[in-house]
């Protein structure tokens, strides 16, 4: 019987899991090959062979962060009301979040620096999020830079999101949280009359949820 080849896609998707888990639990500088190539059940060769070292495999956990975060927001449709289209991204973001907490914890927890917008090519998971930003502000319904908006939203959003993958908010109180801090966020960028609009949905209960 010949050998078992050691480079094909399911030991890939073990080192990437295995590797995922530690760098989402450990230090970053805890990683060894040789300690991932045993939690997958194969051979430190086969961690060369597919990644060239650790910073290859450690660069494909974050690769797969990229491109899971990056296709969730990406398949959030537009619509005539950007508003709407912001807060369906950011409900996005979350829902991706809460179904990959070590990817997560991996992409923003300080494994690999990782700047809202900034030059990780077309696959950046956050530049969905500028875009409809910037859309507002063509449009008169945002007032402010675009950057300074997005940056905005985006820290209330990872604040919120790791405090519920940290389990210091239940569901609902962290359903309740996103759709308030939210909102109230946006409210501070939008010019006079969506403005008034948001607080009347909001008081109506006509807030557009996201589970």
């Amino acid at each position: 019987m010949g050998r078992p080849r050691v480079n094909d896609e399911s030991v890939k998707e073990r080192l990437v899991e295995c590797a995922t888990e530690w760098l989402a639990t450990r230090p970053r500088e805890t990683l060894t090959i040789r300690a991932v190539a045993t939690a997958a059940g194969t051979s430190t060769a086969a961690v060369y062979s597919l990644f060239g070292n650790k910073d290859g495999l450690i660069a494909a956990v974050r690769d797969e962060a990229v491109a899971g975060l990056f296709a969730a927001v990406t398949a959030v449709p537009a619509t005539e009301d950007v508003l709407d289209d912001i807060y369906a991204l950011a409900g996005a973001y979350r829902n991706w979040g809460r179904e990959h907490p070590q990817l997560y914890t991996v992409l923003f927890g300080g494994v690999q620096s990782f700047e809202p917008s900034g030059t990780v090519g077309t696959g950046d998971p956050v530049r969905p999020l500028v875009q409809a930003v910037d859309r507002g502000v063509v449009e008169s319904v945002l007032d402010g830079r675009a950057r300074a908006i997005a940056l905005s939203l985006w820290v209330a959003l990872h604040g919120l999101v790791t405090l519920e993958l940290a389990g210091a908010l239940d569901t609902p109180t962290a359903q309740a949280a996103f759709r308030t801090t939210i909102n109230a966020t946006l409210r501070g960028w939008v010019t006079p009359e969506p403005a008034r609009r948001l607080r009347r949905a909001e008081l109506g209960g006509g807030i557009r949820s996201q589970t």
